[in-house]
């Protein structure tokens, strides 16, 4: 089976790309490694070019022919979608809609979206379930949550089917240490952490500490990086084996606050690090819990990596082989 991986060079892509390889599927990915690594696509062939150039894409597609696309190629940062919001809906959505017109000409109709627990915005109801409403407070979690219904609407009129992945918070690392998080520049908790723990300079900031939670500190629900791989092993297989369109939250359904999350990285790094509060910024929830009964009843999906102290391990392992 042939599987195009769109911003499969990045941190969650390239996970996938490795979990895909080692499960016999043959592999493209398409990335234009503004955000992506060369040396991050262990399996398969790397195109590198921009969803934007449907000349290019209609030509991959045309040839390589996939059986089911799996579409990472997206711009994540919170703050930054709220600062340019015209940048996040013209790479999230416009380009994900030159995507599916070029998958639509070469009737590709096997389609996973790499979405976000942003999408819920300030949720009612925690831990948060599929059917709470989709209300995000940020131009990130919005292009992600237009996708989903511009799947869900194209979906009804065609053969086309869809799994909308909506994840919480991925974390970690490889175990075997081939490949991590790596942005430029970093803006995510844990590597963020462990960056000033490697180096031994400077202080960690937590951005808000007067949140309605226990320590004052926004909760997230963190799920390694290969659980996250593996659910999307089993979403291309619901699929492939004609199953129907579908979303799935994914993570570990309970969470850990900032400080909690600062607490184990001092553990595991023996490092006492400095830390600082800010102001809140702009577009955070208080607290992101997954309910991921629906994931585990549909897909039959078994976390095998549920522990946050290992999560922040690999992280570190990785962090450390690191030059940067």
């Amino acid at each position: 089976m042939n599987v195009l991986v769109t911003g499969g060079a990045g941190y969650i892509g390239s996970h996938i790309v490795k979990a895909l390889g080692e499960q016999g599927f043959k592999t493209l990915v398409f990335d234009n490694l503004s955000k992506g690594h060369r040396d991050a696509v262990l399996h398969g062939e790397l195109v590198v070019a921009d969803i934007a150039d449907t000349v290019i894409l209609d030509n991959v597609v045309g040839n390589f022919k996939p059986h089911a696309v799996m579409h990472f190629a997206a711009f994540i940062e919170v703050g930054e979608s709220v600062k340019d919001p015209i940048k996040y809906y013209q790479n999230n959505v416009s380009n994900t809609i030159n995507l599916l017109r070029v998958l639509a000409k070469h009737q590709v109709n096997r389609f996973i979206f790499s979405s976000s627990a942003a999408v819920y915005g300030n949720p009612k109801k925690v831990p948060i379930t599929e059917a709470e409403p989709i209300e995000p407070i940020n131009p990130y979690g919005q292009s992600k949550a237009i996708i989903e219904k511009i799947l869900h609407d194209t979906s009804i009129v065609s053969d086309f089917r869809y799994v909308s992945l909506r994840y919480f918070n991925a974390a970690g690392a490889d175990r075997l240490g081939r490949i991590g998080e790596q942005h430029a520049p970093e803006s995510h908790l844990i590597p963020l952490i462990l960056k000033a723990a490697k180096t031994q300079r400077g202080s960690m900031t937590i951005f808000g500490a007067d949140y309605p939670t226990p320590d004052g500190t926004c909760i997230r629900d963190y799920i390694h990086v290969d659980d996250l791989a593996e659910a999307h092993i089993l979403a291309l297989n619901h699929l492939l084996d004609k199953g129907r369109s579908d979303v799935f939250n994914c993570g570990y359904g309970h969470g850990y606050s900032v400080r909690d999350v600062i607490e184990v990285v001092k553990k595991v790094t023996e490092t006492d690090l400095p830390v600082t509060v800010a102001e809140r910024r702009a577009g955070d929830a208080p607290v992101l819990v997954a309910d991921i009964t629906k994931l585990k009843r549909t897909l039959t999906w078994v976390p095998k990596y549920d522990d946050i102290e290992y999560i922040v391990r690999t992280a570190w392992d990785w962090e450390k082989m690191r030059k940067k």
